[in-house]
């Protein structure tokens, strides 16, 4: 356990890749997960088995990230399934990890592609923490996910990086804003990830590439980010606040 008492935390976009990974390296530490899906049920639904059968208690819940109307409808469902399983009122940990990618030219992204990363990246990041601060407890942790691409650039993620960006911001903000409540919030910054389907681990290729851009001479992992943010999370690192800690293996240091 990472604390003597019931500890839980909610992972929005974690029925599978870097979300999954780390509700299964918080729940390998005796972490009770919420887990937030989109569309996936059955993938969410699966990582709640593989935590039950770890010993751990976890729910999967349906989130649209880029809705914000249905916000308030979600927190009730949060509120009631504290009560069902874990018999409490708040949780611990809120990992900020839904979230889009898109590769495309500056000149050639729409108006509708801007507003559809803006809203699910950003947007939807700023207000749905806004609607949980009532369920967060004093003392808590907020983990916001962002991207090794607002240090470095590449064509074609102008868009992408931008999003990120604007949560680096929100996240020293937040550090500022919420520190009379010992919350801390802080940003995690992947580099390439090896994820299922992703290019980095279908496209030899870019793997290559990548691996010898890297000062550590491989690509990501998804076990590199869940671990990196159940570390985050340990009461050991509760001094720990606004900070952005890129996870990149030394990426073109």
């Amino acid at each position: 356990m990472m604390q003597d008492k019931a500890t839980i935390a909610l992972i929005t976009g974690s029925s599978r890749g870097l979300g999954k990974n780390t509700a299964l390296a918080l729940a390998n530490k005796g972490v009770g997960i919420i887990v937030t899906y989109l569309n996936s049920e059955a993938e969410a639904k699966a990582v709640v088995s593989e935590i039950e059968a770890m010993g751990g208690k976890a729910v999967a819940l349906q989130l649209d990230t880029g809705n914000i109307k249905t916000f308030d409808a979600f927190v009730v469902q949060v509120k009631q399934s504290l009560q069902n399983t874990w018999q409490t009122e708040q949780f611990d940990f809120l990992v900020n990890n839904a979230g889009i990618a898109d590769r495309n030219p500056f000149t050639k992204v729409t108006e509708d592609e801007f507003d559809q990363l803006f809203n699910i990246n950003f947007k939807g990041v700023f207000f749905l923490t806004q609607k949980l601060l009532l369920l967060l407890k004093d003392n808590g942790r907020i983990v916001n996910l962002s991207s090794f691409l607002t240090r470095i650039t590449y064509s074609g993620s102008s868009t992408y990086a931008s999003t990120k960006g604007a949560i680096e911001v929100l996240t020293r903000y937040l550090a500022k804003e919420l520190g009379h409540r010992q919350i801390t919030v802080n940003v995690i910054a992947p580099g390439a990830i090896a994820t299922e389907g992703s290019v980095v681990r279908n496209n030899p290729e870019v793997n290559k590439y990548i691996t010898s851009q890297t000062a550590l001479g491989r690509v990501g992992e998804p076990d590199d980010i869940g671990s990196a943010i159940s570390l985050l999370l340990s009461e050991e690192n509760r001094w720990i606040t606004g900070q952005r800690i890129e996870v990149s293996g030394g990426q073109s240091l």
